[in-house]
């Protein structure tokens, strides 16, 4: 008996069952593996912002560290956390726009990657992107677009940039001249400014806001198109490409694009990461982009957030993905740029993408 109550002593000062995710967590550092330059645009501004607060949310608290990884406009990061990375749920990554876009298509052998085995946390924002020109550009809108040729720089192959500068030239009838090859978005910003491209081929309209503010507050840029499944609330009077298109037939091929579009700041861990840390991690994305610090910094920063699950989000990504084959065959004729629209920079083609 005296035995007994012993063990049950003993039994009841053992701490309760441990949390297996905590456990794993705890005393960790993650990686968040961005998809540009440091300081290179709106995906690394949103992955830092997510970074910094992520960890309070995920059992364990692990410190959340970004890692730089530009290329071939998002190739590069994305091969990594298919092939390369750690598949116990301690990577993250930002993961580039259009590359769902670049599979459906089969576009680049370089990108090895399928997105459907990627384990989808969220969407940190769906906002619209926009192909704007500097102020200083004679072009005030799509239809000057339609009738004057409007020099446009871009990055790589892979970019959402490219893909959708060109879209508006073959679907559209716009004359926009791609010129493509710069790191990242931030270099087509500044391109803008001395004067070498009149536009960006894209950018979303929250990362104006959050990066260059004054771009929009001082009136620096015309928006000419926006791109999405509905029109910003901020822009109002900028046409939406699911509302231009030529004749009925380029209707599927609008909304593909505008889909594709919706994925705004997809956030990823690797593919083979257990269910139950997807989970956390999911569960913890969530809370965070609900948290009032997080909020907080988001607003300062002018970071527009407006949340997808990751469940959503991977089913978006699959049904891109998924796409009948008619359809995939008329978006990938539509966003591949003509020899004549194109122009490298001086200096040939650089790592990067925006």
């Amino acid at each position: 008996m005296g035995a007994a109550l012993g063990l049950c002593a003993v039994t009841s000062a053992l701490p309760a069952s441990a949390d297996p995710i905590e456990d794993f967590y705890r005393g960790k550092t993650m990686q968040m593996v961005i998809r540009s330059q440091a300081g290179g645009g709106g995906y690394d501004s949103y992955a830092r912002l997510l970074a910094r607060h992520i960890g309070r949310n995920i059992p364990g608290n692990p410190r959340v560290m970004p890692v730089n990884m530009p290329g071939g406009g998002g190739i590069v990061a994305a091969n990594f956390v298919a092939k390369a990375a750690a598949r116990d749920g301690t990577v993250l990554a930002i993961v580039s726009q259009g590359l769902a876009v670049d599979q459906a298509l089969g576009l680049n052998p370089s990108f090895q990657a399928d997105l459907r085995e990627f384990n989808w946390v969220g969407n940190m924002s769906d906002s619209n992107q926009v192909l704007a020109v500097w102020h200083t550009s004679p072009t005030r809108s799509f239809e000057d677009a339609r009738k004057r040729v409007t020099t446009i720089g871009t990055t790589q192959a892979g970019s959402i940039s490219q893909q959708l500068t060109a879209f508006y030239n073959n679907v559209l009838g716009a004359k926009l001249k791609i010129v493509f090859g710069y790191p990242d978005g931030h270099d087509v910003d500044m391109a803008m400014q001395r004067g070498e491209v009149e536009g960006r081929g894209t950018n979303t309209w929250a990362s104006y806001y959050s990066v260059s503010p004054h771009f929009v507050t001082d009136k620096l840029i015309t928006p000419l198109i926006q791109v999405g499944l509905q029109k910003d609330p901020a822009l109002p009077h900028v046409p939406l490409l699911r509302d231009m298109g030529l004749s009925p037939k380029d209707q599927p091929i609008l909304d593909f694009m505008s889909k594709a579009v919706a994925v705004g700041r997809p956030i990823a861990t690797t593919p083979g990461v257990p269910a139950e840390r997807v989970e956390a991690l999911r569960r913890a994305f969530d809370a965070t982009l609900k948290d009032p610090a997080f909020m907080r910094e988001a607003e300062k920063e002018r970071a527009e957030i407006s949340p997808m699950t990751g469940a959503q989000l991977a089913g978006i990504i699959r049904e891109l993905i998924e796409a009948p084959a008619d359809l995939k065959a008329q978006v990938r004729e539509a966003i591949q740029p003509k020899k004549q629209d194109t122009q490298e920079i001086a200096g040939g083609a650089k790592k990067g993408g925006d």
